[in-house]
């Protein structure tokens, strides 16, 4: 299996250090990765900062430091806007993700991550469902114009159990729409991990990683002198310190013949705090972990 670094790790979003999308791939260079997975929007990849010809720069960037753009890393939510029905939400995502697949090949890289939708109440969820299914398809026939897969990655609401999500990926139909089935969310949901990974590996090329520790919480109600359960909080942690299953997951993958990415990801807060000698302390260990795996 091959590593790589998520730039969204750098990126700022949960008050941790930030650093520019130059200043990612120089350090997961320097921290010995095989790859970045490159975030596709502000601060690092937007498609209205970077044009093709600073995408062929980049490129040439990581390529000297022995780096692969691994994947690009797109944000969708396909049933998104339902208050404004009259703005083409839908379109502007596939144009977006259009977008991100046409830097994909002076980048080097042959993937475009997207995700699914997030329910709401403005419609019935066979209405969403086709929403999403029509979308992704566009994604799909855009992409391929440009020799580029989309990677549909099970986290958003629509179709994240994995049963829906492998009726989600045969109903869109498309040769090149790719699973970027992860450990975090069947985990947390309470699904059989292994069997996932089984049922899906040898259509997988990519998943990405994160170890977490799920911290229950209670709220206390003094008329009753007692306490209510409350949905636990989860906290990221160093990978292998966490209550994820990965040692079953990546274990089921390899026995099914994966020999793709894994891509580390430090997307939420975590224990230690945002400092840049935090994160990337969490980022070497990483390498590391996945080493002492391999046994190299």
């Amino acid at each position: 299996m091959r590593t790589a670094l998520f730039t969204v790790s750098f990126a700022g979003l949960w008050g941790q250090d930030r650093l520019t999308l130059e200043q990612s791939i120089d350090v997961a260079a320097e921290l010995g990765y095989d790859g970045v997975e490159i975030m596709g929007k502000r601060p690092h990849l937007s498609v209205l900062d970077y044009q093709v010809d600073d995408c062929q720069r980049l490129r040439d960037r990581a390529e000297r430091s022995g780096l692969r753009v691994a994947a690009i890393a797109g944000y969708t939510d396909f049933t998104g806007g339902a208050r404004a029905a009259e703005v083409p939400f839908g379109e502007m995502q596939v144009s977006y993700v259009a977008e991100l697949a046409r830097r994909a090949a002076p980048l080097g890289c042959d993937l475009v991550r997207v995700f699914t939708s997030y329910e709401h109440d403005a419609a019935g969820f066979p209405t969403q469902w086709r929403q999403t299914v029509d979308a992704l398809r566009a994604c799909c026939d855009r992409a391929a114009e440009f020799g580029v897969q989309i990677g549909l990655q099970n986290h958003h609401d629509l179709a994240v159990d994995t049963k829906t999500y492998v009726e989600l990926l045969a109903e869109v139909d498309r040769p090149n729409l790719t699973p970027m089935y992860d450990c975090w969310s069947p985990y947390l949901r309470g699904e059989n991990v292994a069997a996932g990974a089984a049922r899906l590996a040898k259509r997988m090329r990519f998943t990405t990683m994160a170890d977490y520790v799920v911290l229950p919480r209670w709220k206390y109600l003094p008329d009753l002198v007692n306490y209510e359960a409350q949905p636990p909080a989860v906290l990221a942690v160093k990978m292998g310190e966490g209550e994820l299953p990965y040692e079953s997951f990546l274990s089921t993958l390899q026995a099914q013949g994966y020999d793709g990415w894994v891509s580390y990801e430090m997307c939420s807060p975590i224990r230690g705090g945002g400092s840049l000698e935090n994160l990337k302390a969490y980022a070497r260990h990483f390498v590391e972990y996945m080493k002492h795996r391999s046994g190299r």
